[in-house]
């Protein structure tokens, strides 16, 4: 086990409030700082795939995810009407040992929380300034207090302001799409599977949570633009106008702009994890197109293997090196099928059917079976 005694965690999102549970299943002590006044539960709805699932159950939090969000059996992609092209049976893909969830991105958090309550806490602090020597990192945060640490996690997603004091001045790459989320108080069309409408550079996804309630998301291939909240809500429809009636159906039961939230879809990919005692997880290290849906679950992954080589480890450099050798593989792997898939729905329209119609199960199967088969991530 490595000899740390403090650790700090950057950040209370899905990867530090993980990498928080999973510290201190394996006997560390850690304390976090989330910038945000109240715990960060942006984005609207979230798909927690079997590989996340598998994590959350070993730290013992995974039966009150599944409680709080909706089974997802099946993965479809349909034509702009609704008419499906191929699908994909997520139990025959993953196995039965974990489910396919789908879930509104608060109550997620509220069971990592939970699952987190040991770890101290404080919210409405942000990292200010830091420095290392060989041993110890010194940090600097908004309050005007001062802190040294054994070890510091930067879970503070894309915008990392630990990457960017320690590790990479690297901004975000625009991929050339927006994102529009909500979630709708019904199940449009008796919706029980993942879907992904597709259309002409654009397909509206709707994602069953608990509670009769979908996950929506609309993603459009164009520049990059800010969308005024005021107003928000009609464009939206007005983009989607084209599309069947699911869509529409789902369109029509939100009932206000600030409903709606939207986001340009960004990547970041930085060579180096880790510097002497500061390392990166999740997002921080390794934003990704969100076409995998495997960004929450690469951070619980994430997570979980860095408190584990901690554990194993004999030093903390140590276990920080294998971290990145155990990790990098796989975040690889999601992160060029994440480009690839964009690429393939933005085929036009007519060839891209046909390519779905005649093999899209097949192209799921080689896109997933690395992620599902793999006994140790």
């Amino acid at each position: 086990m490595a000899d740390i005694d403090r650790i700090l965690i950057v950040g209370g999102g899905i990867a530090g409030l993980t990498v928080a549970a999973a510290l201190q299943q394996k006997g560390f002590a850690a304390e976090l700082v989330e910038r945000e006044q109240t715990w960060p539960t942006g984005g609207a709805g979230i798909a927690v795939q079997p590989n996340g699932m598998r994590v959350l159950n070993a730290l013992g939090t995974g039966a009150a995810v599944e409680r709080a969000g909706a089974v997802i059996r099946q993965w479809g992609f349909c034509d702009q009407q609704g008419e499906v092209l191929c699908e994909t049976d997520l139990q025959a893909l993953w196995g039965s040992d974990a489910p396919f969830i789908g879930i509104e991105r608060s109550k997620l958090h509220r069971a990592l929380v939970a699952g987190a309550a040991s770890t101290s806490h404080r919210l409405g602090t942000s990292l200010v300034s830091l420095s290392q020597e060989s041993r110890r990192v010194t940090v600097g945060f908004s309050d005007g207090s001062t802190g040294e640490y054994d070890l510091l996690i930067g879970a503070d997603g894309i915008s990392s302001t630990v990457r960017k004091l320690a590790l990479s001045q690297a901004s975000p790459d625009y991929l050339g799409a927006m994102n529009w989320r909500s979630i709708a108080p019904i199940r449009p069309g008796g919706l029980t599977a993942l879907r992904f409408i597709l259309g002409d550079h654009c397909f509206f996804g709707l994602c069953p949570v608990g509670e009769g309630r979908t996950y929506g998301f609309g993603y459009v291939m164009q520049p990059r633009f800010y969308d005024p909240v005021k107003g928000r809500l009609e464009r939206l429809r007005e983009r989607f106008a084209a599309f069947g009636g699911v869509v529409q159906e789902y369109l029509t039961s939100l009932g206000c702009d600030d409903e709606v939230i939207c986001s340009a879809i960004e990547r970041i990919d930085v060579d180096e994890w880790h510097s002497g005692r500061i390392v990166l997880i999740g997002d921080a290290a390794h934003a990704s197109s969100p076409l995998m849906g495997q960004g929450g679950c690469m951070a619980m992954e994430d997570a979980f293997v860095l408190a584990e080589t901690l554990r194993a480890a004999t030093t903390p450099e140590a276990a920080l090196n294998e971290y990145v050798i155990r990790r990098k593989p796989r975040v690889s792997w999601v992160q060029q099928q994440s480009l690839a898939t964009g690429e393939a729905l933005g085929l036009p329209p007519a060839i891209r059917n046909a390519a779905l119609r005649e093999r899209g199960e097949r192209m799921m199967e080689s896109r997933f079976r690395p992620l599902a088969s793999c006994d140790r991530i």
